[in-house]
């Protein structure tokens, strides 16, 4: 059975969410946050190539500030018992209030965000988004979006924004995702980010009949299609991020644009995961 989210406040979380052994509520601790951290870690670090400093690699944990103004949204099997290796999964949320005591949001290093912000609603930064590799099957992405799901509801969110990723850093070994993007998914100008100048991209790198658009956004990271799903829109413009070993999009999703129909497919996937387990 699954149980109904409530909320008790940004941090800590609120009541979990279960299908069968795993979890999602937000972190409640500092050892939680700790094992999210090294989660990040093993994803981005270990797995997908990214270039530690001497002090990530000497603590084995992907962190910066805004974590330690961030709501840690997490994935945990019960099944591996109360330590730290029960974190699964992983999503980092920033709200206007967290970002203004750092002065901004993470995703300006990378895009000009000021359409997002002069909206006038209320907006939630998503980033640092990962799945331990022997979890990475619906079940866990349906669960940290019921996860988020209930978050944008306790907090009135109108818009929802941050980074996605493409692997690599070479722009054209990713043009078909680049100008299929472009073409298909582009925010309205009232609401799209761009890249900062110095670091600008050109996404529409492609003649359009050159490709197969069906091809493109089934070849594209489970991640990008997740938010496209949902009625999402990308920026103007791709940022190098040569840190990470990625190249980063930004990415811009409605909260309004959440039907029903997504959230009824969230729960028919949730009460499938449940029932076998």
């Amino acid at each position: 059975m699954i149980s109904s989210p409530v909320f008790a406040g940004a941090s800590p979380g609120f009541a979990e969410v279960r299908a069968g052994s795993l979890g999602v509520r937000l972190a409640m601790s500092a050892a939680e946050i700790d094992a999210s951290q090294a989660l990040r870690y093993r994803v981005f670090y270990q797995e997908m190539g990214a270039h530690p400093d001497a002090d990530t690699a000497a603590s084995a944990r992907d962190r910066d500030r805004y974590d330690d103004v961030a709501d840690h949204l997490l994935v945990l099997d019960h099944a591996l018992g109360d330590g730290p290796e029960r974190v699964i999964g992983t999503y980092r949320l920033i709200r206007k209030p967290a970002a203004a005591q750092l002065g901004r949001f993470y995703t300006a290093d990378e895009f000009d965000i000021a359409p997002i912000l002069q909206n006038g609603g209320e907006v939630l930064e998503l980033g640092r988004s990962c799945v331990d590799i022997a979890y990475r099957k619906s079940s866990v992405m349906q669960l940290l979006w019921r996860g988020i799901a209930a978050y944008v509801d306790l907090h009135a969110i109108d818009l929802m924004f941050g980074c996605a990723s493409l692997p690599g850093t070479d722009p054209d070994a990713v043009a078909t995702h680049l100008t299929y993007l472009y073409l298909n998914h582009l925010a309205p100008p009232e609401l799209r980010p761009r890249a900062v100048p110095a670091r600008y991209i050109a996404m529409n790198r492609m003649v359009a009949d050159s490709f197969e658009p069906r091809r493109a956004l089934a070849a594209l990271p489970p991640l990008i299609k997740g938010y496209l799903r949902l009625g999402g829109f990308v920026g103007d413009g791709a940022v190098i991020d040569a840190q990470f070993n990625t190249i980063d999009i930004a990415v811009v999703v409605k909260t309004d644009l959440v039907t029903e129909k997504y959230l009824r497919h969230y729960e028919r996937g949730l009460r499938d995961a449940a029932a076998g387990d």
